[in-house]
């Protein structure tokens, strides 16, 4: 039997940022855009907002006037003008991130990353281990597992988290968003009928927005309808692999391991502008952008270990279309400068005719660093952005 927890943070970005402003606490808040600006200064509404930059995350207050993540800040204004838009700190909510997920493997070190706010972790063995000491119970064991996790979360980081434990990933994944925030569900197999079925079809991870649609065509709205469907008619209309797997999916199978270690393909900063930037006129901005993701592509790979002998460059123009370049040097290197010259000859490469909406740095086809890691920063004087220097 397998003890498989999913640990999702509580609207992340937000919660870090209450922890800088406590006072905005209970209000109802959204993060979006890029820039930070001065500090002391006003914290500006909904209200006062006009671009086209998107809700990275909300606070429970605000989403309870319908906003949510991947809406328009400008949409979001109609139905909460006096919410509060607060800019995205990454630098500040992968610091945290690191933060909480040394906390847990202090105490459950089987763990899988999934991203900047969420992790899967292997409990089996903790819940075994305790048998002795424990609950009869092992699905109470893992519980008190969880609570000691949840405690450990908080006191690293201040901030509170939401777990969901099951036999597999699949149905942990979906137990973690039953209670939020701040919620503990322990499902076991016997509770799929009564817990997992109701729920509607997209919660289940994999079934997104269009397969969702799809399968409320055919009258299928939740996921026991999806179990009671039949799998040859999954199969006819979603393909042999897809069909057969939501099949599987709904009666709560997953044979998934928890990985606990995958090698990065690649690393990679990008930034997209509130607006749309000439590359002649605002070229000196361009130019220090291109060259602070380049030093931030460099100290990714320092932190975390490796250097990179592909330098990408990503572009995406005013009208959409995205353009992508890449070299490949003689020798991994994990120097800013180095990454710099490669992405600026990437850069020679690529139309300049448009107003640019989107700029990305790429470090690929990566290797262990070991003892030859290059720690070297961009001169001052970096050369233009769009120079023939």
């Amino acid at each position: 039997m397998k003890f498989i927890a999913h640990l999702d943070m509580d609207a992340f970005y937000a919660s870090v940022e209450l922890l800088r402003y406590p006072q905005l606490r209970g209000r109802p808040m959204v993060i979006g855009g890029r820039r930070r600006g001065s500090e002391g200064t006003a914290i500006p509404t909904l209200r006062e907002y006009s671009g086209r930059g998107v809700i990275t995350t909300a606070t429970y207050e605000a989403r309870a006037f319908g906003l949510h993540s991947g809406m328009g800040l400008m949409k979001a204004a109609k139905l909460a003008p006096e919410a509060l838009l607060l800019p995205a700190d990454f630098d500040e909510y992968r610091r945290y991130s690191r933060m909480f997920k040394d906390a847990v493997r202090t105490m459950a070190p089987e763990i899988e990353d999934r991203g900047i706010d969420e992790i899967y972790i292997d409990l089996t063995r903790l819940v075994e281990s305790s048998a002795a000491e424990g609950a009869p119970d092992p699905w109470a064991r893992a519980r008190v597992v969880a609570i000691d996790i949840q405690r450990a979360v908080r006191e690293a980081t201040g901030l509170s988290c939401s777990v969901g434990i099951t036999p597999n990933k699949l149905l942990s994944k979906i137990a973690s968003e039953l209670e939020k925030p701040g919620g503990l569900t322990v499902l076991t197999s016997a509770d799929i009928p009564a817990r997992i079925w109701p729920l509607p079809a997209r919660k289940i991870n994999g079934i997104g927005p269009k397969a969702a649609a799809r399968l409320e065509a055919l009258g299928i709205h939740t996921i026991g309808e999806l179990a009671q469907a039949d799998p040859a008619l999954l199969i006819e209309r979603f393909g042999k692999n897809s069909g057969a797997w939501m099949h599987e999916a709904a009666h709560g199978r997953d044979e998934r391991p928890v990985v606990t270690r995958s090698e990065p393909k690649s690393i990679s900063r990008e930034t997209t502008f509130e607006e749309d930037l000439h590359p002649v006129r605002d070229k000196e901005r361009l130019s220090r952008v291109f060259t602070d993701l380049c030093v931030r592509v460099a100290a990714d790979l320092a932190r975390k270990g490796y250097l990179g002998k592909t330098i990408g460059l990503k572009l995406r123009y005013d009208n959409f279309k995205t353009v992508t370049r890449d070299r490949t040097l003689d020798a991994p290197t994990g120097d800013a400068a180095a990454i710099r010259r490669a992405a600026g000859e990437c850069l020679k490469r690529v139309p300049l005719e448009r107003r640019i909406r989107l700029l990305g740095v790429r470090v690929a086809a990566l290797s262990q660093a070991g003892g030859q890691a290059q720690r070297g920063a961009v001169a001052t004087r970096a050369p233009s952005l769009f120079s023939d220097d």
